[in-house]
């Protein structure tokens, strides 16, 4: 069966999709960079990085995966990759990538959600697809570089990523105009994530 017709997306919601991956793409490529990888192992984790989450939830809301159909997405991913190979990793190191990033997970997880509710997702599974586009890519980076996941971390990362997809499905079903519900969505999620890097905010850990 083929695959709904969609209308299109708007110019802001497809910076959110090229911003997001651009962050994890390079994301990727310093984990290879800190592992001592070639330039092949970077260009490896940067792809994974960048369209692993898309990928998962383009294949469970039966739509066409994003980046099999355009040369954009996997040229930004290799891209990034020679930018971190060609100049120190010590000018992303820091504090700098990690308010890249938490930009870059608020639009990615927005963009995920504004992506399955095109789709005719229902608004519950659209949140969670949301939340997967933000952070499955993370996940395949840290299982494949040997690194503890971000799921086995208290820090509050999954959380904004989940404040950003449910804010903006939740707007959107109230009928907000989606460059609103994306502003707000991604505001919000980059302040929750930023205080978390500020002031080293995370969730209570389980106690027996």
């Amino acid at each position: 069966m083929s695959p709904p017709t969609v209308p299109a997306f708007s110019d802001a919601l497809v910076i959110l999709d090229y911003f997001g991956i651009t962050v994890f793409a390079v994301s990727g490529a310093l984990v290879a960079a800190e592992k001592r990888q070639t330039l092949v192992t970077f260009i490896f984790f940067a792809v994974v990085t960048g369209v692993g989450g898309g990928t998962l939830r383009d294949l469970l809301i039966d739509a066409p995966v994003f980046w099999v159909h355009t040369n954009s997405t996997l040229l930004i991913c290799i891209g990034a990759a020679l930018i971190v190979w060609l100049l120190s990793p010590r000018r992303f190191a820091g504090s700098a990538l990690l308010w890249f990033d938490a930009a870059g997970l608020a639009a990615y997880a927005t963009y995920g959600a504004e992506k399955a509710l095109r789709f005719g997702v229902a608004p519950v599974p659209a949140f969670a697809m949301g939340v997967l586009t933000a952070c499955v890519g993370g996940i395949i980076r840290d299982v494949l570089a040997g690194e503890p996941s971000i799921l086995m971390r208290p820090e509050l990362y999954v959380t904004a990523a989940a404040l950003a997809s449910g804010l903006f499905v939740g707007l959107s079903v109230a009928g907000v105009e989606p460059w609103v519900a994306a502003a707000i969505a991604v505001g919000a999620s980059f302040a929750l994530r930023g205080l978390a890097i500020a002031r080293g905010w995370s969730l209570p850990a389980y106690k027996d």
